[in-house]
């Protein structure tokens, strides 16, 4: 069964161009290069309700694909040294796991 994973980072307020930037020249390239964006479904930057959001959804084949993958993403030079360097900018991580639903479009 797919497992769906939406992290949500709470980013400090006045950081978020920081962190875009973070992200636009260390992380997503370091995703690509590593080969890890193949699981990603997208990045969201949240623009009403709860703001300052940074959101990411990613499609694993199942937990232990998961489990797998954030082990060897966080294993990865290029990709430590962009997070070392974001995590300051961030008050609070919250993890979600999800599975589709029965019915509609599965991403």
């Amino acid at each position: 069964m797919k497992v769906y994973e939406k992290r949500t980072y709470s980013v400090k307020v006045g950081q978020m161009p920081e962190v875009i930037r973070l992200y636009s020249e260390l992380g997503w390239p370091a995703l690509e290069a590593g080969g890890f964006s193949n699981k990603l479904v997208g990045y969201f930057v949240s623009d009403t309700g709860p703001l300052h959001q940074l959101i990411h959804i990613w499609r694993f084949d199942d937990d232990a694909d998961r489990r797998d993958f954030w082990k060897r993403l966080f294993a990865d030079e290029a990709f430590m040294k962009f997070a070392v360097q974001a995590r300051p900018n961030l008050n609070t991580q919250e993890i979600q796991l999800m599975v589709s639903a029965p019915w509609g479009p599965q991403p």
